[in-house]
């Protein structure tokens, strides 16, 4: 085949691929609208209606469809050597009136890329599974990553009790049952997935903050999946007092030491920003108490969040000792003490150095900027990650955040996108053998 002869069928593939993906989505706008948004509930009407889109658009190349005991869904084109396979997908759940593109981008990029490819009439080096998942969003269950911890057969076992919020008392076991998977055998951790035969798992999402906009990029590789440690139900504990009539001195006011212990992180914040550390600091809900507070008292109590991430277990480390240090330094001069209570969180998930090197391949051959970036949201790749498959993702350009009616997601941006992962496809096979995790 002549170079101008192969250029047009590739154009002609990507171009299919496109319009397959267009159709997709205005398809799930369409029938999973939720005034101002979408919803797509784990395990609910929105989720099934999207999973049978996926399935019905990918019977136009005779992909094979599968579920896992879980529900997860696995469209596959096969490739030349059917002895390994390559994961791209995300999830198809969404928050409450969320966007139409939070998780789904991810799953429509994996089926135009199968669309290109067949009517390009080629197939991938291995099987090219795009991996439909479940109940990503926490909104629903209390719990993240919940269909990528099935696929991987990894669920803690408990979380199957868990009640869905958005019904009176009814279990995700229930909810499984319902759809006719089983819950047991994800009880007892099944899985479809074999490690030794899975190459890379490729998550394509939307970018969940402004970084790409404000840098006029269209795509981000990413490099990991920030970790994090949180205090959800912090406490700043002081002395109600009258506003009038105690002095300064011998205030025990919790919204000055609250005060003090926002400033003094972000001083921090930005000390390890300066010296290179990745790491965010957040205080997302600061108040005092409706019951207690007013006009004309020294406020005796605060509520505060904190949410430490960063890619370094390290930086989390440090900055949680910091915390405590500071924490201790303003409660002996603010006469006040603060009580964290629990902390959660989740471990950093770096991804695989050969998969992005191949993927910054794939950039260059296919014209597109190969800038690179850490995640702040988790995601499911983090899982697949820390399960030692190799992992990573691949960012597109997206205005006004995510988990909101509002997301706007360029399609020339989504068909850059697409042009990469075509790209990905022309690797040598050993390339893709060699991969290795961090």
């Amino acid at each position: 085949m002549t170079e101008l002869a192969h250029s047009q069928q590739r154009s002609a593939g990507l171009a299919f691929g496109s319009e397959i993906a267009r159709t997709l989505f205005a398809g799930l706008a369409e029938r999973t609208a939720d005034a101002p948004g979408v919803t797509r509930v784990s395990y609910g009407p929105g989720e099934r209606i999207a999973f049978a889109l996926m399935a019905e658009a990918a019977t136009a190349w005779n992909a094979e469809i599968a579920f896992d005991v879980a529900g997860n869904q696995f469209i596959t084109l096969a490739g030349l050597n059917r002895e390994r396979t390559i994961y791209i997908g995300s999830h198809l759940d969404s928050v409450p009136h969320g966007g139409n593109y939070d998780g789904a981008a991810g799953v429509i990029l994996g089926l135009a890329l199968q669309a290109a490819l067949a009517r390009e009439g080629r197939r991938p080096p291995f099987d090219l599974t795009t991996l439909c998942l479940r109940a990503e969003e926490s909104c629903w269950f209390s719990h993240s990553y919940i269909g990528s911890k099935t696929a991987l057969g990894v669920l803690e076992p408990g979380i199957l009790d868990s009640v869905r919020r958005a019904d009176s008392g009814r279990s995700l076991a229930d909810h499984m049952q319902e759809e006719s998977f089983n819950p047991e055998a994800v009880r007892r951790g099944e899985s479809r997935i074999e490690r030794t035969r899975t190459l890379a798992y490729i998550e394509p999402h939307i970018e969940q903050g402004p970084v790409l906009m404000a840098k006029d990029l269209p795509l981000a590789l990413v490099t990991g999946i920030r970790g994090s440690f949180r205090y959800r139900d912090a406490r700043c504990i002081g002395q109600y007092s009258h506003s009038g009539a105690t002095p300064r001195e011998l205030r025990s006011d919790a919204v000055h030491a609250t005060a003090d212990l926002i400033v003094a992180m972000n001083e921090t914040w930005e000390a390890l920003e300066r010296d290179g550390q990745d790491v965010v600091i957040t205080f997302g809900i600061v108040g005092t108490d409706p019951a207690q507070h007013s006009f004309s008292k020294v406020a005796g109590e605060t509520h505060i969040c904190v949410d430490v991430r960063s890619q370094s277990v390290s930086t989390l480390d440090d900055v949680r000792r910091r915390l405590a240090e500071t924490t201790g330094r303003i409660a002996a001069k603010r006469r006040v003490r603060f009580d964290l209570g629990a902390e959660s969180g989740s471990r950093p998930a770096l991804m695989s150095r050969d998969l992005l090197g191949l993927l910054v391949r794939a950039c260059a051959r296919a014209g597109v900027a190969a800038h690179t970036m850490t995640s702040g949201a988790g995601h499911d790749a983090a899982t697949f990650a820390l399960a030692g498959i190799p992992s990573s993702m691949l960012f597109i350009r997206n205005a006004n955040g995510s988990h909101n009616p509002d997301e706007t997601m360029a399609m020339p941006d989504f068909d850059r996108a697409l042009a990469v992962l075509m790209a990905a496809m022309d690797e040598p096979a050993q390339s893709w053998l060699r991969l290795n995790n961090p």
